[in-house]
């Protein structure tokens, strides 16, 4: 199953607020968000990255959440409506930003035009607060959700560390979800890439 059809899937299953259908037909229909890349140069960068990222912090978060500590420890349960909702939908602030431009590469000691995504924002409006406004303009969040979604990119973001920690204790979720986001990121595209380098 390629990751657009298992997106639609988890999506369909898990998403039965009111207004996630007309999320979906504007992804589906009205963005780029199965085609996109997940970043210019950094993890995903590539055609289709912004789905295939979205997938694994799902899974990851799924993973985290099924942890013995999380939940007998720490406490943690969340829906499934909710797990999917903040991990496929952190970033869909990346839809429609990422443009394709001509750029000269050394390939082989060759200077050669290729390709190279860049960066062209059409509505500035930050990162994690973004993905959150989008998301609202068709259904609605809870505070715990819209929170994690706004955080998620944790101490690695440009907020104040001590405004990510508090927002980290009061939404447990937050922290979760930038605990996937950043095991996705780091780790699942660094075994990719290793991976591709064997094939090769």
């Amino acid at each position: 199953m390629n990751d657009k059809l298992r997106f639609l899937k988890i999506y369909k299953e898990k998403i039965k607020r009111p207004g996630s259908e007309k999320l979906l037909h504007f992804l589906e229909n009205q963005s780029d968000f199965f085609t996109a890349p997940a970043s210019t140069r950094f993890h995903g960068a590539y055609k289709g990255g912004l789905v295939e990222h979205s997938l694994q912090v799902y899974d990851c978060l799924c993973d985290y959440l099924e942890r013995r500590r999380v939940q007998d420890i720490y406490e943690l349960a969340y829906s499934e409506e909710s797990i999917a909702i903040v991990s496929l939908l952190h970033d869909l602030c990346k839809c429609d930003v990422y443009k394709t431009e001509m750029r000269n590469k050394k390939i082989d000691g060759v200077w050669q035009q290729v390709p190279t995504y860049v960066f062209d924002d059409p509505l500035p409006y930050g990162h994690g607060e973004k993905s959150v406004y989008m998301i609202s303009g068709y259904m609605r969040l809870t505070r715990e959700e819209a929170f994690a979604i706004r955080y998620h990119m944790g101490f690695s973001s440009s907020e104040p560390p001590n405004q990510v920690g508090k927002a980290f204790e009061m939404f447990p979720l937050a922290f979760a979800l930038s605990t996937a986001d950043m095991e996705a990121t780091y780790f699942l595209e660094q075994i990719k890439k290793h991976e591709e380098i064997k094939d090769e």
